[in-house]
């Protein structure tokens, strides 16, 4: 029973996957001409996707990854864009929808993290599938975690 469910269970991989595409979906609804309750909404649904992405990548995923991969600069730099992405976040945190701010630092964000997600789906997951990693396992690991980090924040 165990190995069904797992199989009907997005891999590690998937999951991080699946929260790219979430994001970059909600970065997509903000515009312009969005009213500034909707703007502020939205930069929080954002930055609390990023926040709780990072730290299942960095307390879960990347360690796996980094175990095996032995390719410290290809962790090192995504952890170093984590940090860059963890400043943005802290400065929208600190502003109301009517900053003049806001939509830069937003647009300056959505830049960041197209371009974590480019490496990271094109080097970082591709490799971690070719390097036999239990990611059912992992999955398993991050969806429970993402659970408690969801129900304290």
């Amino acid at each position: 029973m165990k190995n069904m469910i797992a199989s009907l269970s997005p891999s590690a991989t998937k999951m991080i996957r699946m929260d790219h595409t979430h994001v970059l979906a909600t970065f997509h609804k903000y515009r312009v001409d969005t009213p500034p309750e909707q703007k502020r909404a939205l930069v929080n649904t954002i930055c609390l996707a990023l926040e709780i992405h990072a730290q299942l990548e960095e307390e879960i995923f990347y360690p796996a990854v980094r175990a095996k991969v032995k390719d410290d600069d290809l962790m090192n730099e995504a952890l170093v864009e984590h940090n860059s992405l963890k400043m943005l976040i802290g400065e929208l945190e600190k502003m109301q929808g009517d900053d003049p701010m806001l939509k830069s630092t937003v647009t300056v964000l959505e830049e960041y993290v197209k371009h974590h997600v480019r490496e990271e789906e094109s080097e970082i997951l591709p490799k971690a599938k070719r390097l036999k990693l239990d990611l059912a396992g992992l999955a398993e690991q991050m969806s429970a975690r993402k659970d408690e980090l969801k129900a304290r924040l």
